[in-house]
């Protein structure tokens, strides 16, 4: 797979050096003789260019990238370079890193956007998901589709502990794609069953999410009927 990573600051570098780990073709692009640090990653190509220029793009041969990845540190940069991948060479996957949370809302499809990556929310989801048992944590969102990759650690006495997973009726536009039981990562199956404490990650509609958290609550016992002599007992 060939990958195009706009910003070769220490946040591209990084994830240049993770790619051509895994076998990768990557390509570092970068406007700043500065960040040119062939060096530290030799094995990726290098472009000393303006991300945000066509004349650039065409001599990085963009429409034979799989992936565009735009990680500088500015979003106006990020946006321009995604709009461009996507609309002007038609890279299939564009992945953005979001600097300012309050510029989130932008990161979508209409700007070219397939994934968007917010260090800041990323990072909270983490502590969230962490420490929170029983609540829905939202984990990545997907601007195609409208999904959202969520969390949720099955609390005890959950109403779908002990349950099949294939008897439980999930909400629609809701997938279960890995159940984490300790150290075990599972592709959960219709005959296995959910058990407390497991870890379930979703890919589920934005739509979806009360429905989700809802069905995966603890499970609350009906109150007992009062008896005559009980409410004579709060008269007295």
């Amino acid at each position: 797979m060939r990958v195009a990573i706009a910003g070769a600051g220490a946040v591209g570098r990084s994830i240049a050096a993770e790619l051509l780990e895994n076998g990768h073709e990557v390509l570092l692009i970068d406007k700043s003789p500065a960040a040119i640090a062939v060096e530290q990653v030799p094995q990726a190509e290098w472009l000393l260019a303006d991300a945000c220029e066509i004349t650039s793009l065409d001599e990085a041969a963009l429409q034979r990238c799989n992936v565009v990845i735009a990680a500088t540190g500015d979003d106006k940069v990020n946006l321009v370079v995604s709009l461009l991948g996507k609309t002007e060479y038609g890279v299939p996957r564009v992945v953005a890193r979001v600097n300012n949370p309050k510029n989130e809302w932008l990161f979508n499809e209409s700007w070219g956007v397939d994934v968007a990556v917010s260090t800041p929310r990323l990072m909270s989801a983490l502590v969230e998901e962490a420490v929170s048992v029983g609540d829905l944590v939202r984990l990545l969102r997907f601007s195609q589709g409208d999904a959202n990759l969520v969390e949720l650690t099955l609390p005890p006495e959950s109403a779908l502990a002990g349950t099949r997973v294939g008897d439980v009726r999930w909400p629609e536009d809701t997938s279960l794609v890995t159940i984490i039981r300790g150290s075990r990562v599972l592709t959960p199956g219709p005959d296995d069953s959910l058990e407390e404490g497991d870890e379930l990650l979703f890919v589920a509609a934005q739509a979806r999410e009360g429905q989700l958290e809802e069905l995966l609550s603890v499970r609350r016992e009906p109150e007992p009927p009062r008896r005559e002599d009980d409410e004579e007992a709060d008269e007295l």
